[in-house]
């Protein structure tokens, strides 16, 4: 029950009894009861991946498709290079999300193992002299997370609206500072144009498909990057800037040019 969890008496974390019984809680997704998966505190335990060496890889390749994605496309390299950042560092997430959507990306997380005793004993005030703790994704923030990717499975889109979707993802007018906007937002409307006309012969019975798409990709929009770079890239790319990593990568860019 919520009202005697444990979670609520911070001093019962450090006791060795807690911890040993806490570390078979909850590592089954069926494994525990309606009462407990509705506790705030549960919600709140901070989660990992559970096979990092796998998931991170596919993450990764993802990535480099979305940004093979943005090479390929003309228009973009028509913009001025500034809206070229902001469209990168804006809709980066989204895109990258659709890619694990269209590359069938599934991943397990399971609760953040706690450090031992003695390590922290041993450790205590050495890491604040070295590197910042690094953030953790919550449990609530990973389902949400997933509720949204399964979202889109549901959907079952073609290649095709794949490929038109982010290009209305990408070509977003909205976004703060952006030079040619104007010309921007025809792009937008010109992907969804597009998106509507391949969803007619597709879906010729369907008339609420196309609100639907826009609908739940909004909701993609609503995912914080850090969650997204906590959880697949920083095991890999450790306290480095990720959106300065996609800019590289994307104007194959090398360490060398970017030193002064």
């Amino acid at each position: 029950d919520c009202e005697r969890c444990q979670c609520q008496h911070e001093d019962n974390r450090t006791a060795i009894l807690y911890t040993l019984l806490s570390q078979n809680l909850n590592h089954s997704r069926g494994g525990c009861s309606p009462a407990h998966q509705r506790c705030l505190c549960h919600q709140r335990r901070t989660v990992c991946l559970r096979t990092p060496h796998i998931t991170c890889q596919a993450a990764s390749d993802v990535l480099v498709k979305t940004v093979s994605f943005m090479k390929n496309l003309p228009s973009f390299h028509l913009l001025p290079r500034g809206d070229q950042l902001l469209l990168l560092d804006s809709c980066w997430v989204p895109l990258f999300l659709l890619g694990l959507v269209q590359e069938m990306v599934t991943f397990e997380v399971m609760e953040t193992p706690a450090p031992s005793m003695l390590k922290k004993i041993l450790l205590d005030g050495q890491s604040k002299q070295q590197e910042p703790e690094r953030t953790q994704p919550t449990l609530a923030a990973v389902q949400r997370l997933q509720c949204c990717l399964n979202s889109f499975w549901n959907l079952d889109l073609s290649p095709k609206e794949y490929a038109y979707l982010k290009g209305a993802i990408l070509f977003n007018p909205d976004v703060p500072g952006l030079r040619a906007s104007l010309y921007i937002e025809s792009l937008q409307r010109e992907a969804q144009r597009a998106l509507q006309e391949v969803l007619r012969p597709l879906h010729p019975e369907d008339q609420g498909r196309f609100a639907r798409i826009l609908l739940i990709a909004s909701t993609l929009k609503s995912i914080p990057p850090a969650l997204i770079t906590d959880l697949f890239f920083r095991p890999i790319i450790g306290n480095a800037d990720i959106v300065e990593l996609i800019a590289e990568m994307l104007y194959e860019i090398t360490s060398r040019q970017l030193a002064p």
